[in-house]
């Protein structure tokens, strides 16, 4: 009975070569369909990171400077003489991994620790000439990755965008 249910509904259903606009004259159409995901705000959010992250790799390539490692030039550049404690709680990155991202921008030479005037326990970090260099070529390439990703909105949706971002993540 359900050999038959079958063998009928497959002769009902016209084949491929009798509908030349169907599945076969586009190859991997079904494979763009994610079904009920596409309603889901987060796997959004990681497509768009993945998209934003491989633009930020292209190039970023050149510089041998990760996002973090750019954002802590950044804060550092902004903040002269910042304790490193500071820039982890502000770019909410924990203990070891600012302390990892430290320890390779100081074993290239683009910051240097120092004491805190303030307070002996906590270490504080400059920009060497050759990290504001980094910083400068850095941000150059900054602007030119956020003119790729503002291209794809006006600059009222930008704002907002950020705006309901932060919503997240604060």
């Amino acid at each position: 009975m359900i050999l038959q249910a079958r063998e009928s509904q497959a002769a009902a259903k016209p084949s491929d070569a009798e509908c030349p606009n169907e599945a076969s004259d586009r190859p991997g159409l079904d494979d763009l369909d994610i079904g009920a995901i596409d309603e889901i705000i987060g796997f959004h959010i990681r497509l768009a990171h993945g998209a934003t992250y491989r633009h930020f790799t292209e190039t970023f390539s050149e510089l041998g400077l990760t996002q973090k490692m750019v954002s802590v030039l950044w804060l550092i550049a902004d903040h002269p003489n910042i304790a490193q404690a500071d820039i982890g709680r502000r770019l909410q990155m924990d203990r070891a991994t600012t302390m990892a991202i430290v320890n390779r921008l100081e074993a290239r030479d683009l910051l240097r620790r120092g004491a805190s005037t303030q307070d002996r326990r906590r270490q504080t970090l400059t920009l060497t000439a050759e990290g504001q260099a980094a910083f400068t070529d850095a941000r150059r390439a900054i602007e030119e990755h956020e003119k790729w990703l503002k291209s794809r909105f006006t600059k009222r949706e930008a704002t907002l965008l950020i705006e309901l971002l932060r919503r997240i993540h604060e």
